[in-house]
C-alpha cells in the first residue's frame, strides 16, 4: 500500500479523552434526533409521513424554478422538484397525498397553458404506510447493529465485537445529529446511506483490529496503549487512502449527482469521515479503556 504517510509516531491515545467528549455530544445529539424522528417532529421525508411522487412529462422544457414558483403560488411550499432527462420531465414531491396530484394537474394546466404535459407515473404513500416504513427502517438499523456484534465477537472476541459495535452505533448518531441540527430531509434514502456507512465503518474498524491483533501475537508483552497506538499508526496510511478513494468518487455525486442523490451522497460523504475518525478514536481508544478498566488479559485467536 502506498504510504503517503511515511513512518509516523502519533499519540492517538492521549487524545481519547477529547474524542470521546466530542463523540458523548454527537451522540446526544444523534438520540434526540432518534427520539424526534421517531416522534414524527423532525424534518421527515414522504416515505415516512405519507405523501405524493409524481413524474410530469411536458411538450417543451420546464425550468425547475418556474415550476416550483407556481406550486408555492398555488398552496405547495414544500414541494421538492427534479429536472429528468432533457429537461422536459420533471418529478415532483408532495407531503400532501390525498387529491394532490389531480390539484398539481389542474395548477400546470392554469399556469402552463401552452405548454401541455402527460403524467408519467403517480405514487401515493398514505401516513399509516409511512409510519411502518419508519418502523421498519430502525428494526433495520437495530438489526444490522446486533449482526455486527455477534460476527466481531465471533472474529476476535466479546470486547473487540462491543468496541466495533460501539463505533458504529456512534457513526449513525453522529449522521443523524448532522441531518437534524441542520434541518436536512430525513427519507429511505437516508437510511440506505446509513446502512451503507454502518459497513463501510466496520470494514475500516476491523482493518485496524487486525492489526492490533496480529502485534499481541508478536508483542505480548508491550503495554495495550502503546501497542494500539503503533497498530493504528502502521495502518493510518491504509486508513487515509481508502477514506480518500471513497471521498473522490462522492463529491461529484454531491456536486452533480442531481436533487434525488444530493442528500443520499451527503450522508454518505460524512459517514465516511465519522467512520474514519471512530475506527481511530472511538474504536480503538475503547477497546484500551475497557481493558484498563476491567483488569483483564487480552485473547488474540
Amino acid at each position: 500500500m502506498l504510504q503517503i504517510l511515511g513512518k509516523t509516531n502519533i499519540d492517538f491515545m492521549g487524545w481519547k479523552n477529547i474524542s470521546f467528549a466530542i463523540s458523548g455530544v454527537m451522540i446526544a445529539l444523534g438520540i434526540v434526533g432518534l427520539i424526534q424522528i421517531s416522534r414524527g417532529k423532525a424534518n421527515l421525508g414522504i416515505d415516512f409521513v405519507g405523501g405524493t411522487t409524481m413524474q410530469l412529462s411536458f411538450k417543451d422544457q420546464v425550468p425547475v424554478e418556474q415550476a416550483r414558483i407556481a406550486l408555492e403560488k398555488n398552496g405547495f411550499p414544500g414541494a421538492s422538484i427534479q429536472q429528468v432527462g432533457e429537461g422536459n420531465k420533471i418529478l415532483i414531491r408532495l407531503r400532501e397525498s390525498e387529491g394532490a396530484s389531480d390539484k398539481v394537474q389542474n395548477l400546470f394546466k392554469q399556469e402552463l397553458p401552452n405548454n401541455t404535459f402527460e403524467v408519467d407515473s403517480i405514487t401515493e404513500i398514505g401516513p399509516v404506510i409511512g409510519k411502518a416504513v419508519q418502523r421498519d427502517a430502525l428494526v433495520a438499523i437495530t438489526v444490522s447493529l446486533i449482526a455486527i456484534i455477534i460476527y466481531i465477537a465471533f472474529r476476535f472476541e466479546f470486547k473487540f465485537g462491543v468496541a466495533a459495535a460501539f463505533a458504529t452505533i456512534h457513526d449513525v448518531f453522529a449522521v443523524l445529529a448532522i441531518f437534524y441540527v441542520l434541518n436536512w430531509e430525513f427519507n429511505l434514502l437516508i437510511v440506505t446511506a446509513l446502512l451503507t456507512l454502518a459497513g463501510y465503518s466496520l470494514t475500516d474498524t476491523v482493518v485496524v483490529f487486525d492489526r492490533i491483533r496480529e502485534n499481541l501475537k508478536r508483542n505480548k508483552k508491550d503495554a495495550l496503549p502503546a501497542l494500539v497506538n503503533n497498530s493504528i499508526n502502521e495502518v493510518l496510511s491504509r486508513t487515509i487512502i481508502t477514506s480518500l478513494t471513497v471521498v473522490i468518487v462522492l463529491i461529484p455525486l454531491v456536486l452533480f449527482g442531481g436533487e434525488v442523490l444530493h442528500d443520499f451522497s451527503i450522508a454518505l460523504l460524512l459517514g465516511v469521515i465519522v467512520g474514519t475518525y471512530s475506527s481511530v478514536f472511538v474504536a480503538s481508544p475503547l477497546l484500551v479503556v475497557w481493558h484498563v478498566k476491567s483488569g483483564g488479559k487480552m485473547i488474540s485467536k
